[in-house]
């Protein structure tokens, strides 16, 4: 047989399934027979598993899919004064195709979609009393990564026509053999938020909604209320916002730092809170490749940390003197400041908490000029409540308090700082929100192993 020589791409990647712990043996190079990869239930369990595992790899969902967007947009904030130069042309927002940090999110990403692929072509082999749940938690995932693939490589839903617009390829069927198929082009920015939409929407209704370390359906409805949000289109949002806050299976922890437990020992797993509505859960046991970036570089070395990111004092100046989210900055023993959210060494990454839906709530009542589910000022005193904050009254409660509010709550957490000045119009750190150089590029492995990959404007 001729030799067939292959780029190491996300797609031909896609080909190790990750989840089952065993060496596949690949023969010939270019397939793999995937009917003896995944023969029974507890290997499409495995699978998932494995999905599971991977979202909380480094460059996904154990902290950098949040850190990077924000060393965009978060230069009036912080300071960096990191060493790795791929993160530092980030700060700069100079991004050359062969970013290494870029490469890893596209990699990782899409060998999560892979694997739930996998799932979703096996559920065959799956019990009736565990399919619904199987099929809901393999597209929540898809369904939550394609949305932060199309937000990171493609332009923002309000950035020209996103019928147009090119976003992300969207794979739907597990990757076996190296193929024509295996060369898909980019979808559309509206192809791909639809894909997401719809992955998202079946996971809601095919998920339980009962509070485990995995997603739900009130997970699946945060995010998409998220996905809404920043689609504009406030009355979906407002729906799904308030299906999880009216069903009271969640609530605030009363005091704001508790949110960010630190149990004094680094290697101690703290499990989620009570506001907790879909987190990454990050143990020593989960093996090389798995730590809290976050943690990483907010946090000072006497806290496992590089201590890369320090805060500047200009940004605490936006909180009233009696918030007690103030309380959440200090200065470490150097006398830099820092933002304390992230020093637990092995601190679940908050993927998103009821925090975030009183404010998508809030902030798109008062778009819309309703009080669907709550008065948008009552929904904000929520939380200023917590903070120890005065209360807004009906006349302050502007669409610019709400976004202040967001900032107060949801610093540095979720990458916000980045994807909310898009959504809003608002330059991301010195550029516009429409520049060419805040859209990460299409990596160079995956635009030199697949001619149908076009690249993205000013790369």
């Amino acid at each position: 047989m001729k030799k067939i020589k292959i780029y190491i791409t996300a797609f031909s990647a896609m080909l190790l399934l990750g989840a089952c712990n065993k060496e596949l043996n690949l023969n010939p190079s270019d397939q793999i027979e995937a009917d003896k990869a995944i023969l029974t239930a507890t290997d499409v369990q495995s699978t998932l598993i494995g999905a599971y595992n991977r979202m909380s790899l480094t460059d996904l969902y154990g902290g950098r899919v949040f850190l990077e967007p924000d060393l965009m947009a978060t230069q009036t904030y912080i300071d960096w004064s990191g060493t790795f130069q791929g993160l530092t042309q980030m700060v700069s927002q100079q991004i050359p195709v062969d970013n290494t940090f870029v490469n890893a999110i596209w990699l990782d990403a899409y060998r999560v979609i892979n694997q739930t692929n996998n799932v979703l072509a096996n559920l065959d082999k799956v019990g009736a009393a565990d399919k619904n749940s199987t099929e809901g938690q393999a597209k929540f995932l898809r369904g939550l990564v394609y949305f932060e693939l199309v937000r990171l490589f493609g332009k923002s839903w309000n950035d020209g026509d996103p019928t147009a617009n090119l976003g992300v390829p969207i794979v739907l069927t597990p990757t076996s053999v190296i193929n024509s198929s295996s060369y898909p082009s980019r979808s559309t920015v509206a192809q791909v938020y639809t894909q997401a939409i719809n992955d998202l929407t079946d996971a809601e209704t095919k998920l339980g909604k009962g509070i485990s370390f995995y997603a739900n359906s009130y997970a699946a409805s945060a995010i998409l209320a998220r996905v809404y949000m920043q689609q504009g289109q406030y009355a979906k949002a407002i729906t799904e916002a308030t299906k999880v806050i009216s069903s009271n299976a969640y609530s605030l922890v009363p005091v704001y730092t508790d949110e960010f437990p630190f149990p004094n020992q680094a290697a101690v797993h703290v499990d989620n809170t009570s506001e907790d509505i879909f987190a990454i859960q990050l143990t020593t046991q989960l093996g090389t490749g798995v730590t809290n970036e976050l943690n990483t570089f907010y946090a000072s070395s006497e806290f496992g940390g590089r201590g890369d990111i320090t805060i500047k004092e200009s940004f605490l100046n936006q909180f009233n003197s009696a918030d007690t989210r103030l309380d959440i900055y200090n200065e470490d023993s150097d006398g830099n400041l820092r933002c304390d959210k992230f020093d637990n060494l092995y601190g679940n990454i908050h993927v998103i908490r009821l925090a975030e839906l009183y404010l998508i709530r809030a902030e798109a009542n008062l778009r819309l000029s309703t009080t669907t589910g709550a008065r948008p000022v009552d929904d904000i005193n929520v939380l200023r409540k917590r903070a120890g904050a005065p209360n807004l009254t009906v006349g302050t409660t502007t669409i610019a308090n709400v976004l202040k509010e967001r900032i107060l709550e949801l610093a540095f957490e979720g990458g916000f700082f980045f994807h909310d000045a898009k959504r809003l119009k608002q330059n991301v750190g010195p550029s516009a929100f429409d520049a060419n150089n805040v859209v990460f590029p299409i990596p160079l492995n995956e635009t030199n192993a697949n001619k149908n990959l076009v690249q993205n404007a000013g790369y």
